[in-house]
């Protein structure tokens, strides 16, 4: 009797996780699409700005910067619907949009009012990230669903 509570109980649990997961996915599209239109809106804005229609290195990083950060929203998106559909976390997904925000980070960072040790530190993040990609990649499958 007592498993049957048990079942029952992790039962319930997963679905309210499902529907966590669910609510999730519907306020990452939201953030996406206000993502979309802060980007616009910031590129519309340095381009009416007094030098008009000319954007400066700094304007081109930022609006870049924000640019990559809807696309990061739009990974996390991805492996927000990959958990949904599979029940499952794919580490390759997870490990692409681990990528692809430090890779963000790397091109907007101020590189000459940064600390030393602190590129030093992104570049072994950036590497140990790469080379775990790349295992990950290199790795037999054992499940089919792991492809990406």
């Amino acid at each position: 009797m007592k498993i049957d509570m048990q079942d029952k109980l992790i039962y319930h649990l997963q679905k309210s996780i499902h529907f966590a997961v669910r609510v999730l996915a519907i306020l990452r599209v939201f953030v996406i699409i206000m993502g979309v239109i802060g980007v616009g809106w910031a590129l519309y804005q340095r381009l009416i700005s007094p030098s008009f229609l000319i954007l400066t290195r700094t304007d081109m990083l930022a609006t870049f910067g924000a640019f990559l950060a809807v696309l990061i929203a739009i990974e996390i998106f991805i492996n927000i619907t990959v958990c949904l559909r599979d029940d499952v976390i794919h580490v390759k997904i997870v490990m692409a949009t681990a990528l692809m925000a430090i890779a963000r980070k790397v091109i907007i960072m101020d590189h000459e009012a940064s600390d030393p040790f602190y590129i030093f530190a992104i570049g072994v993040v950036v590497l140990s990230m790469s080379v775990g990609y790349w295992l990950i990649h290199r790795l037999p499958r054992k499940n089919h669903l792991e492809e990406v």
